[in-house]
């Protein structure tokens, strides 16, 4: 491993652990905006998730009182079917076709966060059927890539819930579905020894920057915090676009 590499893949699992720990989700749309610039394509989508769980481990360790699982399970049931799914059309689909979409997934989110508060869409709470249908998106988009996070806090933010609400229910579900992600990836053999290396690198970095955030979590204020992090979202992915397209 040279050390260009080895930096990246640091920077990367250290600033996704502490989005995730901060955040509770974010270590996918994070990472992958490092790591796709400098590691090969096809180990970025495994590699994201296993380090996406450590992240996600840690937070629960420290933040297990303030989740509600229960509240949580409509999307998670949705989700955990979602998740086979999109580990299948991982095997299907050109490296450059995955980086393409999570450079334009980076760039659409980050855009949608960005007028968000112009747009003001707020909707009634619905009925768990719609929770298990967002569940299973981000259960596609989990086993696809990691990418479990956004689909469900997109849902809980149009419906206007607060913050700590939302974080109670869309973290427990980040957890499993990132979970049956990793275990859906090794059963199709995307995990590869490849994979496991650089995981081996990248998860006690990931755990140190997942602490750094849930302390962050704690004193800081999220708002604020979201405010620059989307940006860097934003840059993430027009950066990997532009390596596709050119």
């Amino acid at each position: 491993m040279s050390f260009d590499i080895l930096m990246a893949l640091s920077a990367g699992a250290l600033l996704a652990g502490f989005v995730s720990g901060f955040a509770g989700f974010g270590t996918a749309l994070f990472a992958s905006g490092i790591w796709f610039a400098f590691l090969p394509t096809e180990i970025v989508p495994p590699l994201v998730t296993i380090t996406a769980v450590v992240g996600q481990l840690t937070g629960l360790a420290r933040l297990s009182k303030q989740l509600e699982f229960r509240k949580a399970v409509p999307m998670i049931g949705g989700g955990i079917l979602g998740v086979p799914l999109g580990t299948l059309i991982l095997l299907f689909i050109a490296p450059d076709a995955i980086k393409g979409f999570i450079g334009l997934f980076l760039v659409t989110y980050a855009l949608w966060q960005l007028m968000g508060k112009r747009l003001r869409l707020t909707i009634p709470v619905q009925p768990v059927s719609r929770d298990r249908i967002v569940g299973f998106g981000g259960g596609i988009l989990g086993g696809l890539a990691g990418l479990s996070g956004p689909a469900p806090i997109v849902w809980l933010q149009l419906q206007n819930l607060p913050s700590t609400e939302q974080r109670a229910r869309y973290q427990p579900f980040n957890l499993v579905i990132l979970c049956c992600s990793a275990l859906s990836m090794a059963a199709f053999g995307v995990v590869t020894t490849e994979v496991l290396f650089y995981a081996a690198f990248a998860a006690p970095v990931c755990v140190l920057g997942a602490f750094i955030g849930v302390k962050a979590y704690a004193k800081a204020s999220e708002q604020a915090f979201r405010k620059w992090i989307v940006w860097l979202l934003l840059a993430s992915g027009l950066f990997i676009l532009a390596q596709v397209l050119l």
